[in-house]
């Protein structure tokens, strides 16, 4: 993402507008948007969609949100992927789609004991997709009433995790002892700097690298959502919001046409707020596998959403910079230096790679409402 939450700084000719009558356009933020996080009123009498409304916070790539889910009798579902959604250029094999239906389950797991209920999952039931997911459902899930289903603390952080790309603070350190709640092994933290500095400047490289190449750049600039009004009517996608993102548009300095130009403002603009973004790295932490099974990612992802909902609980923003483990042959490069310096036995698969630290907090991320999920 090129602009995200991060600050401009509007021009004289958008003050002026602002001042002159576009003051509503330009403060006006998402709310059709946004109102999956809110929860309002009681939870559904059907405890699998109870659970469902929590699950489709879960962070997930490009906030593609790529669920579908099959309600069967009274107690079952089956949980596909909407093969529409998926990120063929950053993502040729579907393996981050793959950990998006890791964190979905596991977030839905932990509101099923919330409520009572044991959610027993069985992992593609009808066979491993390979290269790629398929028609073929992801998981088979049922849920069972279950009175000493131990309830999870985490969670308390379902509704309060964000996603933050904002700029972290390097004047506040992330306590080593704070790190190691985040993860266990084969996953690892560091907030050493000299180990630290060869891994940022890695991601650092790794997002360049996206961004100057074209068809990859071009994947996520077809799914900004600029403006309020995008955001409300397709609430998916990478989300351009706030006062400085409608001013910018509304004097014509904000466009997809310009986030793709390389010769742009925009564009040169992007560049430099990502490499300050990713720059401002105090702490890592990472998630390992011993292979790359289906079955690899779906764990992956269920340890990343409990990583970064336990760092919600300890004031922590989190940002994954994953594209050093991307697929596409541009980056394999930096894809060979990151398991250099992190896969401790052959095979093993680093999977997610995420910095946390101190941030201003953000605003939550656009989502579909549950029923946009459910399929007959």
């Amino acid at each position: 993402m090129l602009f995200s939450r991060r600050k401009l700084i509007l021009g004289a000719g958008a003050t002026g507008l602002v001042l002159t009558g576009g003051i509503w356009r330009v403060t006006r933020l998402p709310e059709a948007a946004i109102k999956p996080w809110m929860m309002d009123g009681p939870p559904p009498a059907d405890m699998r969609l109870a659970a469902f409304r929590h699950a489709i916070l879960a962070p997930n790539p490009h906030n593609r949100q790529p669920w579908l889910i099959r309600l069967i009798g009274t107690d079952e579902a089956e949980i596909s992927c909407d093969l529409a959604k998926r990120l063929p250029e950053t993502d040729p094999f579907d393996r981050q789609i793959t950990i998006g239906f890791g964190t979905f389950l596991e977030t839905a797991r932990i509101a099923a004991a919330e409520f009572g209920i044991r959610m027993e999952v069985t992992p593609f039931p009808r066979g491993e997709p390979q290269p790629r997911l398929d028609a073929r459902p992801v998981a088979h899930v049922r849920f069972v009433k279950d009175a000493v289903a131990p309830r999870d603390p985490l969670f308390a952080a379902i509704g309060k995790r964000h996603t933050n790309r904002l700029v972290y603070d390097f004047a506040r350190p992330v306590a080593e002892a704070d790190l190691a709640k985040l993860v266990s092994a084969p996953d690892g933290f560091t907030a050493i700097e000299a180990r630290l500095a060869p891994l940022r400047q890695i991601a650092m490289d790794s997002i360049h690298i996206e961004q100057m190449t074209h068809r990859t750049h071009m994947e996520s600039v077809n799914l900004m959502r600029i403006g309020h009004a995008e955001i409300d009517a397709n609430p998916d996608g990478l989300a351009l919001s706030g006062p400085m993102m409608e001013g910018l548009t509304l004097i014509g300095q904000l466009d997809r046409a310009q986030l793709a130009d390389p010769s742009s403002t925009a564009f040169k603009s992007g560049l430099k707020m990502q490499a300050e973004t990713y720059g401002s790295t105090p702490a890592l932490f990472w998630i390992a596998t011993p292979g790359n099974s289906r079955f690899d990612q779906l764990e992956a992802g269920r340890r990343y959403v409990r990583a970064q909902l336990q760092a919600t609980l300890l004031g922590l923003a989190v940002h994954p910079m994953s594209q050093s483990l991307q697929e596409y042959p541009e980056v394999a490069q930096q894809f060979a230096a990151i398991h250099h310096l992190l896969a401790t036995k052959p095979g093993e698969r680093i999977q997610m790679f995420a910095r946390t630290g101190y941030a201003e907090p953000v605003r939550p991320a656009a989502r579909w409402p549950l029923e946009k999920h459910i399929i007959a």
